[in-house]
C-alpha cells in the first residue's frame, strides 16, 4: 500500500514517499557564502552529513578559508518556525526534521560543552532552552542561575563518589517499609530457596533465611560455586559481585534483610523461585567510569571558563523600604482599561476583582462601572477594597473576571454562542456571563508588594464552579498566546516610597512574641472550660472533609494550644480556623507552627492542597515529607507534581524537595520526568515545569542519554500510529499491518527503538523489536501493540500498547488509587491479590500501557460461565465464582 503523506510539507513523515529513496536534496549555504546542493541519506546522523559536505565544498571556490571543520555546526528552521543551532551532531537529519530542507553552516562559539548541553535538554524536554532565555523575566532568570549552580555543585561531589555509592544513587534498591505476618507464613521451613546464576550459565540454588542480607548471600553463592566447580579462591571473592534481578536492571545490596526486597517480596507472596545474578563489579565500574566521563565533558570544561562577575550587594532591606505592617490604607488598585474584550458593541461589560487566600475571599469584592465598546472598554477607575495593605497575607492573589452584562430576556442574538453552564443571575432582570478572568499574585517572589502598571492577558475557559465569578485556584500566570487573548491594564499604586515589603520570618516571629508579652496568659495558653474541650473533641473526630461554622472556627482558634497538645493531626482545622485577614493572628500561627508536633507523612501530604497558601505552612509540609521512604514518595508523586500547580513561585520548597529526591534516586527522577514532560505543553505550568526539567536535566547529565533514548522511541512510534491511522482511512486493515511492518524494519526505527529502558518501569531493558508479533489494535484511536524482546538474561518478551488521541491521566489516577489501596490493605495484613498493571502518560493525549499478558477479559469470563451469550453481561455471579476458582486456597 502506498500511503498518503500527512502533508504535502511534510518531507519527513513517515508515510512520505520519499521513504524509499536513498536520499534527500538538502541545500547548504556555507559561511564564505557558496551554495552547495546535494543529495544525503535521510537517516544520516548530522556528523556524517557534515563530512560529507566538507568533501563536497573541496571542489568549490574559498574553501581554504573555511579552516577546521570542528569549528563549524549547523543551523535551521525547525517545525515552530525558530532558529535552532544543531549542537548534537549524533541526531539523524529525519529526527531534527527542519522545515525546509535547508541547513546553514555556522561558526561555532566558545563553550561547546554548554551549547550541546542546552541543546540536549531543550530537545528532551520538547522546549527550547532558547525560549526560557527570551523571558524577560527577573524571577525566571534567577531561578535557573541558582539551579545551574546547584547543580553543577551536584555534578562536582558526584564526581567524587565510589562505585557503590554512585550504584546506590542511581539503581536505588526496591524496598517494602515492614514486613508482615502472612508474609512470613508463606515460607517453606522458614526458608527462601533462591536460584542464583553465575556467568550467566552457571545455577545454584540455595536455602536461606528471609532475614539475610544480600551479602551473605552473595557469600554463599559464590562459596558453594567454587565448591562445586572446584575454582581458586581468589576467582571468587564475593566482594567482587553484585547481586541483580534476573531479567532487569534492578540490584539487592546494603544491609536490609532480603524478604523486604521488593521483588523478594513479590516472589514469596506469588509461591515463586527468585532469581537472582551475581554481575561483576568490573561491569558495574564501567558504568560508573562511563558516567563520569560524560559529566567530566561538561563540569571540568565549566570550571575552566572565568566566573562570572557578582553582582552588586543588596542594601539591607529595612534600610530601603517599608514594612507592609506600616501601611495603615486600605488597598487599592487603578482598572485602566481592556483590551480585545470579547462582546458585541451593545453589551455592557463590567469587571469584578476579589483578594483571595486560597479559597478564602479576605474581603468583598470590588466591581468596576459597567461600559460599553466594540474592542476596548475603559475604566480608569481605582477599585478600593474592604482590607487594609498592612492586614494582606503574603500570598494574597488579585482575581478579576470580566464579564457582560444583559437583560434577561427568552432569546437574545448576542448570548447564543454562551454556554448556559456559564451563566449567573445576579440580580432580578439581569444576567452576567463570564467573558474572561486572570490571576496575579499581589506581592511579587521577593516579597515586594507590586507598583506600576502591568498588563494582564486573561484565560477564557471557565471551571464549571466560580467563586463570586472568580476563579481563585486558576493559575496565577498570565495567557501566553496574547495575539486574542482578553488584556486587562491595571496600575499598583505606590504606598511608599521606594518600596513596600512584606516582613522577614524573623519579623513575623517577632511580632508574635510582642502580642504574647502584653496578651493575657491564659488566654494564649486557650485554657476553657470542660464543656468547650468536649466539644473541640468532638470537632476534631469529625469527618475532615466537613464544613466548619464560624463559631467552630473561633472555638479552634481559642484552644489551638490545646490542639496542639491534644489534637496534634488537626492542624488543617486550625489552618483553616486562622483570620488570615488578620497579621496579628497570622504572626501568632506562625509562632505556634513552630513548636507544633511533626506530622507524619502521609497527614502532611494534605497542608499541599490549594486552602493552604501560606509559603511557612508549605514549608512545613515538606518538612514532615522528608521522612518519607522513596517507595511511599514513589506512590504518591503523581499528585506532588499536580499540587505544584498551586506554587505561585518558581522557587518553593516542594520543587526543590523533588528535585532533591529525584537526583538522589534515578527511578524517582524517572517518573518525576515523564509526569512534568507529559503536561508541558499546557500554556499554565510550560514554563513552570520546563524550569524544573531543566534543573533536573542539569543536576543528571549522565541521566539525559537514558531519557533522549526513550523520548525518541516514542517519537517514532506515534509517527507509525499516524501513518495506521490514515492507512486504514484509506486502504484495508491488511495492507495498514503491512505498511507497520515495512515502516517497523527500517533501519532508522529498529535502532531508535533498541537497547532502551522502558518507560513504564526503568529496571526493565528492551533490547529490540519482535516485529512480528507487533499489531495495531482496532478501536478508533489505532493504539499499537508492540512486542519487545528483555535484553537481560532471563527476560522473556514483554507487550506495550502505545496510546497517542487519548487521555491516559484519569487512568493513571485510578491505577494509583488501587495501589495506595492496596498498601493499605496490606499494611492491616489483608492480601486481596492485586495486580495494578503500569500506565503512564507520556505527553499531549499520549501514553503507554502495560500488556498483561496472563490475564482474562471480563466479557471472557461472563461467557464462559453462562449458559446464553446473549445474557453473558447480565450474569452477576460469574465473576465471583471464577474468583473462588482461582483462588480456591
Amino acid at each position: 500500500m502506498p500511503p498518503a503523506m500527512t502533508d504535502i510539507l511534510d518531507i519527513w513523515a513517515v508515510d512520505s514517499h520519499l521513504v524509499n529513496d536513498a536520499g534527500i536534496t538538502v541545500d547548504f549555504l556555507l559561511p564564505t557564502g557558496i551554495f552547495i546542493q546535494m543529495d544525503v541519506p535521510r537517516e544520516a546522523t548530522l556528523q556524517h552529513i557534515k563530512l560529507l559536505l566538507w568533501k563536497q565544498a573541496q571542489s568549490y571556490p574559498l574553501f581554504t578559508f573555511l579552516g577546521q571543520m570542528e569549528a563549524y555546526m549547523f543551523e535551521c528552521v525547525n517545525q515552530t518556525a525558530v532558529h535552532e543551532e544543531l549542537e548534537d551532531e549524533t541526531r539523524r537529519l529525519c529526527d531534527v526534521r527542519p522545515f525546509l530542507p535547508a541547513l546553514k553552516l555556522v561558526t561555532r562559539n566558545c563553550g561547546r560543552a554548554e551549547k550541546l548541553l542546552d541543546s540536549k535538554i531543550g530537545v528532551l524536554i520538547s522546549k527550547g532552552l532558547h525560549e526560557l532565555d527570551a523571558l524577560q523575566d527577573p524571577e525566571v532568570k534567577e531561578f535557573r542561575a541558582k539551579m545551574i549552580r546547584i547543580s553543577e555543585e551536584k555534578m562536582q561531589k558526584l564526581q567524587l563518589l565510589t562505585w557503590m555509592e554512585w550504584l546506590q544513587c542511581s539503581f536505588c534498591p526496591l524496598l517494602e517499609p515492614s514486613v508482615p505476618d502472612s508474609i512470613l507464613d508463606k515460607l517453606h521451613g522458614g526458608q527462601i530457596v533462591i536460584a542464583v546464576r553465575f556467568d550467566n550459565s552457571q545455577i545454584v540454588s540455595l536455602k536461606v533465611s528471609p532475614h539475610t542480607s544480600p551479602s551473605t548471600l552473595t557469600e554463599q553463592a559464590v562459596r558453594k560455586w567454587l565448591t562445586t566447580h572446584g575454582k581458586e579462591e581468589e576467582e571468587g571473592n564475593s566482594n567482587n559481585f553484585v547481586l541483580r534481578v534476573s531479567g532487569r536492571l534492578e540490584y539487592l545490596f546494603g544491609d536490609h534483610p532480603l524478604i523486604q526486597f521488593k521483588y523478594i517480596r513479590n516472589c514469596v507472596t506469588n509461591n515463586e523461585s527468585p532469581h537472582l545474578t551475581l554481575i561483576d563489579s568490573c561491569t558495574v565500574k564501567e558504568m560508573f567510569e562511563k558516567e563520569l566521563s560524560t559529566i567530566g565533558a561538561v563540569v571540568n570544561r565549566k570550571s575552566s571558563n572565568p566566573p562570572l562577575p557578582l553582582p552588586p550587594k543588596r542594601r539591607a532591606t529595612s534600610q530601603i523600604s517599608t514594612c507592609v505592617w506600616d501601611v495603615m490604607v486600605p488597598f487599592t488598585i487603578v482598572l485602566v482599561k481592556g483590551s480585545k474584550v470579547n462582546a458585541e458593541e451593545t453589551v455592557k461589560v463590567q469587571v469584578r476583582a476579589g483578594l483571595f487566600h486560597g479559597t478564602e475571599l479576605l474581603c468583598k469584592p470590588a466591581v468596576s462601572t459597567e461600559t460599553f465598546g466594540k474592542n476596548e472598554h475603559v475604566w480608569d477607575k481605582t477599585l478600593e477594597f474592604e482590607i487594609n495593605v498592612c492586614d494582606l497575607p503574603r500570598m494574597t492573589r488579585l482575581c478579576f473576571a470580566v464579564y457582560a452584562v444583559m437583560d434577561k430576556v427568552k432569546k437574545q442574538k448576542s448570548t447564543k454562542n454562551i454556554h448556559a453552564k456559564y451563566q449567573t443571575i445576579r440580580k432580578a432582570g439581569k444576567v452576567h456571563y463570564p467573558i474572561a478572568w486572570v490571576n496575579t499574585m499581589v506581592f511579587d517572589y521577593r516579597g515586594q508588594m507590586k507598583t506600576g502598571e502591568i498588563i494582564l492577558h486573561s484565560w477564557s475557559s471557565f471551571p464549571d464552579e466560580l467563586e463570586e465569578m472568580l476563579n481563585p485556584i486558576g493559575t496565577v500566570q498570565t495567557n501566553p498566546y496574547t495575539e486574542n487573548a482578553t488584556a486587562l491594564h491595571i496600575k499598583f499604586p505606590a504606598y511608599s516610597r521606594p518600596t513596600v515589603f512584606y516582613p522577614p520570618f524573623d519579623k513575623i516571629l517577632e511580632k508574635a512574641a510582642d502580642i504574647a508579652r502584653n496578651s493575657d496568659c491564659v488566654t494564649m495558653a486557650g485554657r476553657g472550660g470542660k464543656k468547650f474541650h468536649i466539644e473541640l473533641k468532638e470537632i476534631m473526630e469529625r469527618d475532615p472533609l466537613s464544613q466548619l461554622c464560624e463559631n467552630e472556627k473561633d472555638l479552634i482558634w481559642t484552644l489551638r494550644y490545646d490542639c496542639r497538645e491534644n489534637f496534634p493531626q488537626s492542624l488543617p482545622k486550625l489552618l483553616l480556623s486562622v483570620k488570615w485577614n488578620k497579621h496579628e493572628d497570622m504572626a501568632q500561627l506562625q509562632a505556634l507552627l513552630q513548636i507544633w508536633p511533626k506530622l507524619s507523612p502521609r497527614d502532611a501530604l494534605e497542608l499541599l492542597d490549594f486552602n493552604y497558601p501560606d509559603q511557612y505552612v508549605r514549608e512545613y509540609a515538606v518538612h514532615c515529607l522528608r521522612d518519607m521512604s522513596d517507595e511511599e514518595l514513589s506512590q504518591y508523586l503523581l499528585q506532588l507534581v499536580q499540587v505544584l500547580r498551586y506554587e505561585p513561585y518558581y522557587d518553593c520548597a516542594l520543587s526543590r524537595f523533588l528535585l532533591e529526591r529525584a537526583q538522589a534516586n534515578r527511578r524517582i527522577g524517572h517518573f518525576l520526568f515523564w509526569h512534568l514532560r507529559s503536561e508541558i505543553h499546557m500554556p499554565a505550568v510550560s514554563v513552570q515545569f520546563a524550569l524544573i526539567l531543566e534543573a533536573y536535566c542539569r543536576g543528571s547529565i549522565p541521566h539525559i542519554e537514558v531519557l533522549k533514548r526513550q523520548v525518541e522511541a516514542l517519537t517514532k512510534l506515534k509517527a507509525v500510529n499516524e501513518l495506521i491511522k490514515l492507512g486504514t482511512i484509506k486502504s484495508t486493515k491488511s495492507k495498514a499491518k503491512e505498511a507497520m511492518m515495512t515502516c517497523l524494519k527500517q533501519s532508522a526505527y529498529t535502532d531508535t527503538l533498541s537497547n532502551l529502558q522502558s518507560p513504564l518501569n526503568p529496571s526493565v531493558i528492551l533490547s529490540g523489536l519482535n516485529v512480528e508479533k507487533c499489531r495495531f489494535m482496532d478501536s478508533k484511536m489505532k493504539p499499537l501493540w508492540i512486542v519487545y524482546e528483555n535484553k537481560l538474561l532471563g527476560g522473556e518478551s514483554l507487550g506495550i500498547i502505545i496510546k497517542n488521541g487519548d487521555d491516559l491521566r484519569q487512568d493513571m489516577l485510578t491505577l494509583q488509587i488501587l495501589r495506595l489501596m492496596d498498601m493499605l490493605w496490606k499494611e492491616a495484613n489483608l492480601d486481596l491479590r492485586i495486580v495494578p498493571y503500569g500506565c503512564l502518560a507520556t505527553g499531549d493525549k499520549s501514553g503507554l500501557i502495560e500488556v498483561v499478558s496472563a490475564s482474562e477479559t471480563i466479557a471472557n469470563i461472563q461467557l464462559t460461565n453462562s449458559n446464553v451469550a446473549a445474557t453473558a453481561a447480565f450474569n452477576k455471579d460469574a465473576l465471583l465464582n471464577w474468583l473462588k476458582e482461582k483462588n480456591s486456597g
